[in-house]
């Protein structure tokens, strides 16, 4: 572009800033219940007049107040915490945006988009503010665009993806923090007048201490039946910051977006920076419904095949570990064919030569089968499996490297390590740096490797356990605050060709447990791994955790030997609340279990569509209590399934019907109970209308007894 021409499209911007702000306009972004309204001050500027119930009556908005600033700003005279801080070329980094204009268009997917373009009159700095609508499941989808228009690169210290203003009378923030094997531990705090940060830290693995999804109750803490609630998420696979400021008005500002730290980034001139999706709902019946809502939004926009089937399987890990071969594993094979899953998959160990993948201490990167292990390789197995009449999976973590492999002896460049300080290890292992093409086209030839020599492999369980450290990259030099993004955004290009290549083959986003779950990687993923920790009790916590924002049938909940206290039903029932999995060895089950577990596929598989897609209600939380509750109603309402579970129940304790939601008041269901093991309810077989299962409920908890479990179905 010439200096002249530069010129004159400055002038153009300044002058359309002016002209068009004189207009004053309301823009509105709505679903069906939910809107969040705009103004235009009389400065030129954006502000945020309204977040709440839809108000039907347009006249209404001319009489909300203006509100707080949209997308504010570094360095103006705003007190609080902003969302965008740059820093130009010649090192100012003020910017003041004001209203250029806005658009409403159509997406591809139906969706209602509204694009509001703001511009810095002094720099040629443009903002694009994007609001995709989905109305009937009341979800917004929010991202910005920055452009560099200046002649020099300029540094972006702050990108958010949204800023979100609510001025109520009390706040209540629900988070779920933990660790390996102790995921989603719900807690809620009252927010006062300060900052509260949720945010990671650790690169590939950034889930593993936080998921990236919370919920903001308001004016009083909700229940999953009443109350007004916000509940919001960020779809990126690394670095996040939520930031809750509440300032000295009693205004809480909601920053959401990539984490800033150590991730200072340049832009070109003429470059544009797209940050990722923030997503929210905001419900005024209760935690429930926010739930559905997103279960609802996932499974028809977003998660990768979101309305196709899901196949059980049996997963040798626990059979085996790293000690198997071809005939261990042909008869595992055999005993996923009886047990009556779909398919068979091969866990860690099955590659590396020089090095052989018998412990994680070695061999990671070295995607070659293992001689002495599996001498006629993937495509003997694809054969074995075809003719045991189960499909095959297999295991693979392509992101990450062993030092003892060949791989790191002969691309040490190729991993993210300091080169003047001695490496730390994490789970023995070290990442590799995805921001390099050359790492990139190796992660996807893993997968491309595999399914060219090997076709009939039906499913990836594609692992990530090590959060990124050593913070260096040998290939971005003198852009090391690059390092974050780029990486995500290599993972990125490495999915799309995956994607693109073999559309049809389903994945598990597995990362030692729940270390990397989002919305962004489920486009690629129809699935993820909740915890490697299986142990039931603990199970029905996690899971219900990971409800609040994403579907079961994302959810993967496997039968395994942990707590062994309490029997195969409770552990098979429980792993039925989700895409169900066995990671058992079934020649050490006694013959009645083994019977019951094929019995239990059985009729899993016919409960399948109404769980999976149909809609979860919430009936009573294990962390209320010794006990715990959910069902799930099929769209048209004509079926339900019903899973109850006496976790620890006290001795005479006062225990009250349950009642049950999303019928049809209408309608007489037969109830009926599956996967019994004597000990059946008193009422298996009755007819009930759908209102006095609603208003009068049933005694799911008349037991009494510890870790039993009932599923009740209603037809």
């Amino acid at each position: 572009m010439t200096k002249r021409l530069f010129s004159i499209l400055t002038v153009a911007l300044m002058g359309t800033v002016c002209a068009v702000a004189q207009d004053k306009p309301v823009i509105k972004v709505e679903t069906n219940n939910v809107q969040l309204v705009f103004k235009v001050g009389d400065n030129g500027r954006l502000y945020q007049s309204y977040l709440g119930k839809k108000l039907n009556n347009d006249a209404d908005l001319k009489h909300l107040p203006r509100g707080i600033e949209a997308y504010l700003t570094h360095g103006m005279e705003d007190y609080f915490e902003p969302a965008l801080h740059v820093e130009h070329s010649d090192h100012n980094s003020t910017c003041e945006l004001k209203y250029v204009s806005h658009e409403v268009t159509t997406q591809a997917d139906g969706a209602k988009l509204t694009t509001i373009t703001l511009a810095d009159d002094v720099y040629p700095t443009q903002v694009k503010l994007h609001f995709a609508t989905y109305a009937g499941q009341d979800i917004i989808v929010t991202n910005t665009e920055i452009t560099n228009g200046e002649k020099k690169p300029v540094v972006l210290h702050k990108f958010a993806s949204s800023l979100l203003n609510l001025n109520r009378s009390r706040y209540f923030l629900t988070e779920y923090h933990g660790d390996w094997a102790a995921e989603v531990a719900m807690s809620e705090t009252e927010l006062n007048f300060g900052k509260k940060v949720l945010d990671t830290k650790l690169g590939s693995r950034a889930s593993m201490f936080i998921p990236s999804f919370f919920q903001l109750s308001l004016d009083a803490p909700a229940t999953e039946t009443a109350g007004n609630v916000l509940v919001g998420t960020l779809a990126w696979t690394g670095n996040y910051q939520f930031t809750f400021e509440v300032d000295n008005n009693g205004v809480l500002r909601l920053i959401s977006g990539i984490n800033p730290y150590f991730s200072e980034y340049t832009l070109k001139a003429g470059e544009t920076f797209k940050t990722p999706d923030f997503i929210f709902t905001l419900s005024d019946s209760g935690r429930g419904t926010a739930a559905r809502n997103f279960h609802n939004w996932a499974r028809n926009y977003r998660l990768k095949d979101g309305k196709g089937t899901r196949m059980t399987l049996l997963n040798n890990w626990e059979a085996t570990y790293f000690d198997f071969n071809e005939e261990k594993l042909a008869g595992l094979m055999g005993e996923a064919k009886k047990l009556g899953v779909d398919m068979f998959l091969l866990d860690d160990g099955w590659f590396g030569n020089k090095y052989p993948r018998s412990s994680d201490h070695q061999g990671l990167g070295d995607w070659e089968e293992t001689k002495d292990k599996l001498p006629n390789k993937i495509g003997f197995l694809c054969k074995t499996a075809r003719e045991k009449g189960v499909k095959f999976g297999i295991w693979i973590e392509p992101e990450m490297v062993n030092p003892k492999s060949e791989l790191y002896e002969k691309h040490p460049d190729w991993v993210i390590h300091l080169p003047n300080r001695k490496e730390y290890y994490f789970r023995n292992q070290l990442v590799l740096d995805l921001s390099n093409p050359k790492v990139q086209d190796h992660v996807f030839g893993v997968v491309d490797r595999i399914l060219t020599e090997n076709p009939e492999v039906a499913f990836f369980k594609w692992d990530c356990n090590s959060p990124i450290t050593n913070i260096w990259s040998n290939y971005l030099k003198d852009q090391q605050t690059h390092l974050y993004i780029d990486y995500v955004r290599g993972l990125y290009k490495v999915l799309d060709r995956i994607k693109a290549k073999y559309p049809n083959v389903p994945m598990m986003l597995c990362s030692g447990g729940s270390g990397r779950i989002d919305y962004e990687a489920l486009e690629y993923f129809t699935e993820f791994w909740p915890s490697d920790n299986t142990d039931p009790v603990e199970r029905l916590y996690i899971q219900w955790g990971y409800s609040s924002v994403y579907p079961v049938k994302a959810q993967c909940a496997h039968v395994t030997t942990w707590n062994k206290e309490s029997d195969i039903k409770f552990r098979v029932d429980v792993a039925s609340m989700g895409k169900l999995g066995f990671d058992i060895k079934f020649s050490d089950m006694s013959k009645d279990d083994a019977e019951f577990c094929r019995n239990a596929v059985a009729n899993y598989n016919r409960m399948k569509p109404v769980i999976l897609d149909g809609d979860q209600y919430r009936l009573v939380s294990p962390y209320e209590g010794r006990h715990a509750s959910t069902m799930f109603v099929s769209e048209d309402k004509s079926k339900a399934v019903v899973f109850a579970f006496d976790v620890n129940p006290r001795y005479r304790e006062h225990l009250l019907p349950v009642k049950l939601q999303g019928l049809d008041p209408n309608r007489q269901y037969k109830v009926k109970e599956t996967n019994e093991r004597g000990n059946n309810y008193w009422f298996n077989g009755r007819t009930y209308s759908g209102e006095y299962l609603m208003t009068v409920g049933l005694d799911l908890f008349s037991t009494r007894r510890g870790l039993t479990s009932h599923i009740i179905e209603l037809e």
